[in-house]
């Protein structure tokens, strides 16, 4: 006689039963997968495999993400975003995620029928525009980002370049539009500062800090600085191992008019200076020369309409788009 969990006795010949029936069911459930079925499967184990080196080197490293384009704004799109970042904090990453939402800016200022003023198609951040863009930056965007990650079993934490005065800039005295004018943007900052030990101090606490690109001035006053640059100036103040631009196109095109996998500093300069790199490119991609030259390992440029585009850049062989080395 036998004893199970619940302190029942159970014969021998239930025991035996028990096990035949086990068998049968593991048998019936092995004979339900189909050779394709079962290919599939051993493929998602293979993918799994190829991604531990990866994982393995990465361990405990940062790695921020500018997160923005058509990722932010179709939900499937947001919410795999959501679930990948929260994947890569629990196999040992520390993700730290900076949005842009230049759209939805547009949108609400839209609705509430505030004038934006355009010159030349450069808006200037005027001070009532500026109040709508810390309400849509650093309230509605951030905390429905910060919403989705912890829906997904993550700890998230938003906050802007103000939170502990962590983003200083200078305003911008002048900018020049697409005509070639020089105007005065309003309240657009420039970075001179990056003071990052409140995102550190949220990081080794097991939280994944998610910024949003306003900063402060010597006089508190809130400037709104460019997504990619806020990205770019905080990799390199936490020294990240990676920099990851989510745009709207596939990678960075060469000569030849196909993605280039992978790019040295020194060839981005010269597609800038042929005129290949050109338009909204170029400071994406200074950005990330930027952060390359003060001690960020790598900087990828890729396609954010891509279902778990970084996923598959970070921890595959090939990666999806173009990685940059200095």
């Amino acid at each position: 006689m036998a004893i199970d969990r619940s302190g029942r006795t159970v014969s021998p010949r239930a025991l035996s039963q028990a096990a035949s029936t086990a068998r049968a069911c593991v048998a019936g459930a092995a004979g339900t997968y189909s050779a394709a079925i079962m290919q599939r499967l051993i493929e998602k184990a293979a993918i799994l495999h190829e991604a531990l080196p990866y994982i393995q080197r990465f361990h405990g490293r940062t790695f921020v993400i500018k997160y923005g384009g058509h990722a932010m704004i179709d939900p499937e799109l947001a919410d795999s975003f959501a679930r990948d970042v929260v994947l890569m904090k629990f196999v040992g990453l520390n993700p730290v995620v900076v949005h842009g939402g230049g759209p939805q800016i547009d949108h609400l200022l839209r609705t509430m029928g505030v004038e934006s003023e355009r010159i030349d198609g450069l808006r200037v951040t005027d001070d009532r525009t500026m109040e709508v863009v810390e309400m849509v930056l650093g309230g509605k965007i951030n905390q429905e980002i910060v919403s989705l990650i912890c829906q997904h079993g993550g700890h998230a934490v938003g906050l802007s370049g103000k939170d502990d005065g962590f983003i200083l800039a200078d305003k911008v005295a002048e900018m020049r539009t697409k005509a070639g004018r020089l105007v005065d943007p309003g309240r657009v900052g420039a970075v001179r500062e990056v003071r990052p030990r409140v995102v550190q101090q949220l990081v080794q606490s097991g939280f994944i800090p998610v910024v949003a690109p306003v900063a402060v001035d010597d006089h508190g006053r809130s400037l709104n600085v460019n997504a990619d640059t806020i990205a770019g100036a905080v990799a390199a103040a936490l020294q990240a191992e990676k920099l990851v631009l989510m745009t709207d196109i596939e990678g960075i095109r060469g000569r030849e008019g196909t993605v280039v996998s992978s790019l040295s500093a020194a060839e981005i300069e010269a597609l800038i200076d042929d005129g290949v790199i050109e338009g909204g490119m170029i400071p994406k991609v200074r950005c990330g020369l930027d952060a390359l030259a003060q001690g960020v390992k790598k900087v990828h440029v890729i396609d954010g309409r891509t279902r778990h585009a970084c996923l598959l850049e970070i921890f595959t062989d090939r990666g999806v788009g173009t990685e940059i080395a200095g």
